[in-house]
């Protein structure tokens, strides 16, 4: 049986994933709770069921398992990009159904947004992943551009930090805020959580 298709997880049982699959989903699961630096691969191992042996099989190392998981997460963006551009009336989506399905693709998956939590406040020295989510969001940008879905006259580096800011600063920060107010008591908090909005402003050059 196929991976579940939104959240690459099962669809049914364990077992019916491939070994290479159980071994990037374990270690995409172990990266987001304990970080990089802080899983061993026996524990990769021991949550996929495998023997230790097949990582190196599959992956040639740690870091290599690393790789997979970050390809797998930028496929996932990417698709959820091509699957806004079907459902388009337009050859391309507005950047508000690309935002949707970008926010749906990552409802789907909580351990993607937990991955890419710690890659935030980690920020390793040797991770790439940020820089290849940019690098996406710059194709996605141009796409809009030249569909004229956005505009073509605003500087490319501004739309490309705005979108990505868009699409997880909230995601990322939100949880901060719901702490905040669950910190105070009972009675004293307000009936629904305050929604963070993040907003950029970029210095022009002269």
């Amino acid at each position: 049986m196929a991976e579940n298709e939104g959240t690459g997880l099962p669809a049914a049982g364990h077992d019916d994933l491939t070994s290479r699959a159980r071994i990037r989903n374990a270690a995409l699961h172990q990266f987001a709770v304990k970080g990089f630096a802080g899983t061993p691969l026996r524990a990769i191992a021991t949550e996929a069921g495998v023997a230790i042996g097949l990582i190196g099989h599959y992956f040639g190392s740690k870091e290599g398992t690393r790789e997979a998981v970050e390809t797998w997460i930028v496929g996932l963006f990417a698709s959820a990009l091509d699957r806004a551009d079907s459902t388009s009336a337009d050859t391309v989506a507005d950047v508000t159904v690309r935002d949707e399905t970008v926010a749906q693709m990552l409802a789907d998956n909580p351990l993607v947004v937990d991955y890419l939590r710690r890659q935030v406040l980690e920020m390793p020295a040797d991770g790439m992943l940020i820089s290849r989510l940019a690098s996406l969001t710059m194709e996605s940008v141009e796409a809009t551009r030249n569909a004229g879905q956005a505009s073509a006259n605003r500087d490319r580096v501004e739309q490309v930090v705005t979108a990505m800011v868009r699409q997880l600063g909230r995601l990322f920060l939100q949880p901060l805020v719901d702490q905040i107010v669950d910190s105070f008591p009972e009675d004293e908090q307000p009936a629904t959580h305050p929604e963070l909005r993040v907003e950029i402003k970029t210095a022009h050059r002269n």
